[in-house]
C-alpha cells in the first residue's frame, strides 16, 4: 500500500509539474501548446487527473500508516475494474498501447493486495491459538 501510495503521488506530483514527462512515460506524444486545437483540454485534464493521484497517494499512505484493513480491501476491486477499464481502452484504440501499462500495475497491485490479505487472515487464527509467555 505505501509503495503504491508514494509512487501514485510522485507520479501526480509529476504531471503537475512537468505535464509533458508524464504524457511521454505514459506512451502519449506531448503537443505543444502552441499546435492545441481551440477546445482541446487535454492540459486541464491531466492537471485534474494528476491531482487525483497525488490525493490518491496520500491516502494510500495514511492507511498504510494505519494498517487500515479495511481500506485495503476495498482498493482491490476497484482496481482490478481501474485495470480491467484501462486495457480495454488500449485494445479499443481509445489509447496507446504504452497505456497499457497503468492497467498491468493496476491489476497487480490489485493481485498482490488481495493475496497479502489473504495470507494474513490464513495465518491469524494461527496465531491466536498460540500460547502467550507471559500468561
Amino acid at each position: 500500500m505505501a509503495v503504491f501510495g508514494v509512487l501514485a503521488a510522485g507520479l501526480g506530483a509529476v504531471g503537475l509539474v512537468a505535464p509533458d514527462a508524464l504524457l511521454t512515460l505514459m506512451g502519449f506524444s506531448p503537443v505543444a501548446d502552441s499546435r492545441r486545437a481551440a477546445g482541446d483540454h487535454t492540459t486541464v485534464f491531466l492537471t485534474a487527473s494528476s491531482m487525483a493521484a497525488l490525493n490518491t497517494g496520500v491516502y494510500y499512505v495514511l492507511a498504510a500508516l494505519s494498517d487500515w484493513k479495511a481500506f485495503f480491501r476495498w482498493t482491490v476491486p476497484f482496481r482490478l475494474l481501474t485495470c480491467a477499464v484501462f486495457t480495454l481502452a488500449v485494445i479499443g484504440g481509445r489509447a496507446p498501447s504504452g497505456f497499457l501499462g497503468v492497467g498491468v500495475w493496476e491489476g497487480i497491485g490489485a493481485i498482490v493486495t488481495g493475496a497479502a490479505l489473504r495470507h494474513e487472515q490464513r495465518r491469524a487464527p494461527a496465531r491466536d491459538m498460540e500460547v502467550d509467555p507471559a500468561a
